[in-house]
């Protein structure tokens, strides 16, 4: 009877990849299982071709050979479908795709408590906090160590004795046939040690719930996005393992004036178009109070002006940024009669035409391209 394609077998293609080829082994191994197929012939066989398949096809060299020669490349004693590969061999070979399931490899060794787990706060700033920095007081509810018996779990007076079921390695292993898995003992949940005379506080867990009260630091300059890092503030340990860290996540709520990038602070300043035209000193507001700020003669809405070093001092480099202010011109409301006849002098005054271009640059620029742009339609 002739043998299966091995491809088929895995229902992949000739020019599969390595890991298209444990993925569809992965598949199939977990289908065809004998934990699962409770002792169907037909199924343990079509587990056994699976299993042989994979032992060919995830070997380049066994691979090559098998493309090249197909099956006769493993026959007279060197391995044939079907046969040839141990338990031991096989344990490998699906250790090595389940272990992440099924709790890791065939390696044992002894248990280890678990670190804490790390923990978040999410704190939220003014700017004017964030730039300047302060101290604050956190409520951190979390697993704290207990101080009765210190973190052991166990009575004062007593301690943890090595589990008996699987001698301190935390793993047991279950066996089927050539299958074998590790999974955590039951006895002990994993931890290699069982408390026989628990702590009367935290029943043998060395941990009990607390609320920490943390004083922090803030250091002027911090942004939305900066972490604080608080080594060993996360919650305790099992079994006196050590603590995890406590991440403090900043944001900065949005300021009504400023706008923050960086370490340069934005601002709009609106002025009246007078002042736009004549120029003169305005007073801007900054972190520290008010400053004067010189508009330039002829200034267009929109211009940046640059105070430098009223920004934000930097936490990582301790440079100073700058605040940049955007003129906006702001167009009169609300005129009475004398002020609209005055604006309409104003405006007779500079003429007509290319006349009034020497006033308006932008304005007859711009007419002019939309001219241009008609004219280069027709023509």
């Amino acid at each position: 009877m002739s043998k299966p394609d091995l491809y088929e077998v895995l229902g992949v293609s000739k020019d599969a990849s390595e890991r298209d080829i444990k993925k569809a082994y992965k598949k199939l191994a977990m289908k065809y299982h004998p934990d699962r197929t409770k002792g169907d012939k037909d199924l343990e066989m079509k587990f056994k071709e699976v299993r042989a398949a994979y032992e060919i096809l995830s070997d380049p060299q066994k691979r090559a050979a098998y493309d090249q020669y197909g099956h006769a490349a493993f026959e007279q004693g060197q391995g044939g479908f079907g046969g040839g590969a141990g338990a031991a061999d096989f344990s490998d070979i699906f250790g090595d795709v389940f272990g992440d399931i099924f709790g890791g490899g065939g390696r044992r060794g002894r248990a280890q408590a678990q670190r804490g787990a790390d923990l978040r706060y999410n704190l939220e700033l003014s700017l004017e906090e964030a730039v300047r920095g302060k101290e604050v007081e956190l409520k951190i509810p979390k697993l704290s160590t207990c101080e009765d018996c210190d973190g052991s779990g166990a009575k004062e007076g007593s301690s943890a004795e090595t589990c008996g079921h699987c001698h301190g390695s935390g793993q047991i292993q279950m066996r089927q046939g050539f299958f074998a898995v590790q999974q955590p003992c039951p006895h002990c949940r994993g931890r290699g040690k069982v408390i026989k005379d628990p702590c009367r506080t935290c029943y043998g867990e060395g941990r009990v719930e607390r609320t920490k009260t943390l004083s922090v630091k803030i250091p002027a300059g911090v942004d939305t996005g900066d972490r604080i890092r608080l080594s060993g503030e996360g919650e305790a340990g099992e079994m006196g393992a050590p603590s995890g860290d406590l991440y403090v996540q900043v944001h900065v709520r949005e300021h009504p004036i400023f706008a923050r990038d960086g370490n340069n602070l934005y601002c709009e300043v609106p002025i009246s178009f007078t002042r736009a035209a004549l120029g003169g000193d305005i007073e801007v507001p900054t972190l520290e109070g008010k400053v004067k700020l010189k508009v330039p003669v002829e200034t267009q809405t929109g211009k940046l002006l640059r105070l430098r070093g009223k920004g934000v001092k930097s936490v990582r480099t301790g440079a100073v940024g700058d605040l940049i202010c955007k003129v906006v011109i702001e167009t009169p409301v609300n005129l009475s009669d004398k002020q609209r006849d005055l604006l309409r002098e104003l405006e007779e005054s500079m003429g007509t035409g290319d006349e009034a271009g020497k006033y308006r640059p932008k304005e007859k620029g711009f007419f002019d391209g939309v001219r241009k742009f008609f004219d280069d339609l027709r023509g």
